[in-house]
């Protein structure tokens, strides 16, 4: 469920494809080249363009982002191998799917938009995307929380446990033979 304090990037979908992508496979796409400084936000707002006809102009749905990783086009559209763009990196933004919001978010007088940053209280509130505009102090707390984010998602995460793992439990995950003859007492202090 979104909160007001959730991390919002607003971004292009350029095609009536690019929402089946995204609806049916679960994930979206950005070019490392053009892409915004910090990927790792909590949703996706999908802005689309004039391309999807009488639904253009608008943000219709928002997804919660599940993470990312880098990869090239030609993994992520194998129907496109000979794309000119077919070897750059990407971003692949891995999501859970789709949620439509309760009314479209208008653009008013944008007619261009690729990416912008907001939050969820923004979200809620908007009737067009300039009320998704972060002004103000809470501009400078944005900024913060981006930039804190941007630290963050470069540091090295495990996924294992905390805790000490007895030495002859590690001995058989690490397949070690032969022991130097104190390896329990060094391994335990």
């Amino acid at each position: 469920m979104l909160s007001p304090t959730d991390l919002i990037l607003v971004c292009l979908l350029p095609t009536p494809r690019d929402l089946e992508i995204a609806r049916l496979l679960g994930w979206y796409r950005i070019p490392l080249r053009t892409a915004p400084k910090v990927v790792a936000v909590d949703y996706l707002a999908f802005y689309q363009p004039s391309s999807f006809g009488e639904r253009g102009g608008q943000i219709e749905f928002i997804s919660k982002v599940n993470g990312h990783e880098l990869t090239t086009r030609a993994e992520l559209l194998r129907d496109e191998p000979d794309h000119p763009r077919a070897h750059e990196e990407y971003y692949k933004i891995q999501l859970s799917g789709l949620d439509k919001l309760p009314a479209p978010i208008m653009a008013d007088k944008w007619k261009r938009l690729t990416f912008l940053y907001s939050t969820g209280e923004y979200l809620q509130k908007a009737r067009t995307i300039n009320d998704l505009v972060v002004a103000g102090d809470e501009r400078q707390l944005l900024w913060r929380s981006l930039r804190e984010r941007a630290e963050n998602g470069q540091l090295y995460k495990t996924d294992l446990p905390d805790g000490d793992i007895p030495a002859d439990i590690l001995v058989a995950l690490l397949g070690i033979k032969d022991l130097p003859g104190d390896f329990d007492s060094n391994y335990q202090n």
